[in-house]
């Protein structure tokens, strides 16, 4: 049985399904065997009946062929030895005073019944310790009895032959039956995979209510009750972003007003310059932070079908970002150039642009001065790869994992930074389906950040 570790212990994992079947082919098993012993019960009568039938009218027969009988009482066989075994079998006796005059070869010497009181009647007598059923008739004319008897074993024989036919047709049923049942429950519960599907395709992106059309009664207050997890879900978090968007927004202009006031300062007091560089640095870093929770607020609310895709000549765009970055890369002594085999790619220009400048912004605030930064575009595995590398001091492996988390630093860089750049390169590359990996820079050295766009789609087409 499968298993799934909840936290507070392994709990088994049970389905629905296989209960209802189980529950199905139990309650048929249950109501088909006291259906059987029903019917057992009724053949059982039944076959009594008949025989019963067959056995008086055998009697009255042979009392109205009976005109003699052998006084020396001789066996008067009635079938050839060795034949066949007869099914009902039914031996009778003539008795008179008691003694049997005339028989079968399967009937008992002496009389199957003894005393017998009325002109006609059914006996059940044991004889040589087998029970037999025998119809009597007397003849008070002629003073003699026809006795015609049937051991009860036939009988039961009939019913067990009966049943040794009936078994294997019907486990087949039985098999049949929980296999319509296991394809029958799929079906009724194909709504309930339906949803589950639906529920699993939800992200933050995407909390759209469960349509709750077509949904089976028992299912409706779930999806019903989901639905009110997920609005209240959506309602959080536009008010998050809603929040983060007009803070950042409201902060750019007092910012920009307070980095003004700074040098208007420094211009006044040059004894003071050191303290007022120190002031402007922080502001601008403040600043950067609010831009990029800007970005951020902007960003998380779209959906892939949002972004205005299309081919994108890339050659152009990496020429403008190396001349964007060149004055930055020349001031911190930083080698920067770029590498383009690529003629385009499928992706939002506006958003490739920012992605890219993100990551040049990352590696030339981390490198030192004689460090080299690379921008290389290519075919990898069939599939367009743009790569942005350098030979800094790197990232330690346990830090790969967390860079693209929000506000996430490495410790002991000495550079200022809001650790919200790789995150927004991270949305960016979700958005694009792209797959963003962090790995070794250049010669084995620094940070390599890969990315591998997935293959061109048409324009018009969405995920």
């Amino acid at each position: 049985m499968a298993v799934k570790d909840t936290g507070a212990g392994i709990a088994p994992l049970w389905s629905l399904r296989r209960r209802l079947l189980a529950a199905i082919v139990a309650a048929s098993t249950v109501l088909w065997l006291a259906s059987l012993g029903i019917v057992t019960v009724i053949a059982w009568r039944e076959t009594n009946e008949v025989f019963d039938d067959a056995l008086e009218e055998s009697g009255y027969m042979i009392l109205a062929a009976t005109t003699d009988w052998d006084e020396r009482g001789l066996l008067a066989s009635s079938r050839p030895g060795g034949g066949p075994e007869r099914k009902v079998d039914m031996q009778y006796q003539i008795v008179a005073d008691g003694r049997v005059l005339q028989r079968t070869r399967g009937a008992p010497a002496r009389p199957f019944v003894t005393g017998f009181d009325g002109r006609h009647g059914f006996a059940d007598p044991e004889v040589d310790q087998r029970r037999w059923r025998v119809f009597v008739v007397r003849d008070d004319e002629r003073h003699f009895e026809v006795q015609v008897g049937q051991k009860y074993k036939k009988r039961f024989d009939i019913l067990e032959e009966l049943a040794e036919h009936l078994w294997l047709p019907v486990l087949g049923f039985l098999g049949l039956l929980a296999l319509v049942c296991w394809i029958l429950t799929g079906r009724v519960l194909k709504p309930l995979r339906q949803t589950a599907s639906a529920i699993a395709g939800k992200s933050p992106d995407d909390l759209e209510q469960v349509p709750t059309a077509g949904q089976p009664r028992e299912l409706l207050p779930i999806v019903q009750a989901l639905n009110g997890v997920l609005a209240r879900l959506d309602a959080a978090l536009q008010a998050e972003r809603r929040f983060t968007a007009d803070a950042a927004h409201e902060l750019r202009t007092p910012l920009a007003g307070l980095h003004m006031h700074v040098q208007l300062l420094q211009r006044q007091h040059p004894q003071l310059v050191t303290a007022f560089q120190k002031l402007r640095q922080d502001i601008a870093r403040v600043t950067a932070l609010v831009d990029s929770l800007l970005t951020l607020a902007r960003l998380d609310p779209l959906a892939r079908a949002q972004l205005a895709s299309q081919p994108v000549a890339l050659a152009p765009l990496l020429e403008q970002l190396l001349a964007a970055h060149a004055g930055e890369a020349a001031r911190r002594g930083i080698t920067l150039r770029v590498r383009c085999e690529l003629d385009a790619v499928h992706a939002d220009a506006r958003m490739l642009d920012i992605m890219l400048r993100n990551l040049v912004d990352n590696a030339l605030r981390y490198c030192p001065a004689g460090s080299r930064v690379e921008i290389a575009a290519g075919s990898y595995a069939g599939r367009a790869r743009i790569a942005v590398r350098d030979d800094g001091p790197g990232v330690d492996a346990a830090s790969r994992q967390r860079l693209a988390e929000r506000f996430f630093r490495v410790l002991g860089q000495g550079q200022g930074g809001s650790g919200l750049g790789l995150s927004i390169v991270k949305r960016i590359a979700d958005l694009h389906g792209i797959a963003l990996a962090f790995g070794a820079g250049l010669d084995g050295r620094g940070l390599g950040v890969v990315l591998d766009l997935p293959p061109d789609l048409p324009p018009s087409a969405t995920p």
